[in-house]
């Protein structure tokens, strides 16, 4: 991949339940906007995308969703996210109840890089692949009504600064 920062750890970013709340969430405990993407009304959170721009000062970002390229065709406009970011590509049907179906597309996309992985559908087959990696790896799990918060941004900030980037 052209430009990839190999001295910095990946963020494998899922998109539903991290960026894409599944409602409105209760409170005003994010900032939303809701959106239309392919025809679809999506709760979109800003203040995911914003902890994500800072984030991307010390990952490098990938799209982790079955969002797959529709990842960079909509976020960026919608958001302000970066354009061009990596997107994985998944042989098996996307939408499974638990995030295991992605672990193929994203160990090839890792090549043994450091990574964490932020998606609220993780289950214990993505604890036990991520336990057997020989490169460090760290699990983010999100509640999917608020997404990303500054609570999972502060623990993700910290393990990339333990690992140089």
């Amino acid at each position: 991949m052209d430009g990839a920062r190999t001295d910095t750890p990946l963020l494998m970013v899922d998109i539903d339940g991290v960026i894409s709340l599944h409602g409105v969430p209760p409170g005003g405990a994010v900032q939303t906007r809701l959106c239309t993407v392919d025809g679809f009304v999506v709760c979109l959170s800003l203040t995911a995308a914003e902890l994500l721009r800072e984030l991307a000062a010390a990952y490098e970002l990938v799209w982790a969703s079955g969002w797959e390229e529709r990842a960079d065709e909509h976020l960026p406009h919608l958001l302000g996210l970066p354009r061009g970011l990596a997107h994985l590509h998944f042989e098996r049907a996307v939408g499974r109840a638990n995030a295991h179906w992605k672990l193929a597309a994203i160990e090839a996309h890792a090549a043994g890089r450091p990574l964490a992985w932020i998606d609220d559908s993780l289950d214990g087959t993505c604890e036990a692949w991520a336990a057997a990696r020989s490169a460090p790896t760290l699990l983010v799990r999100t509640d999917p009504r608020v997404g990303l918060t500054s609570a999972e941004a502060r623990t993700l900030s910290a393990w990339a600064q333990v690992r140089g980037g």
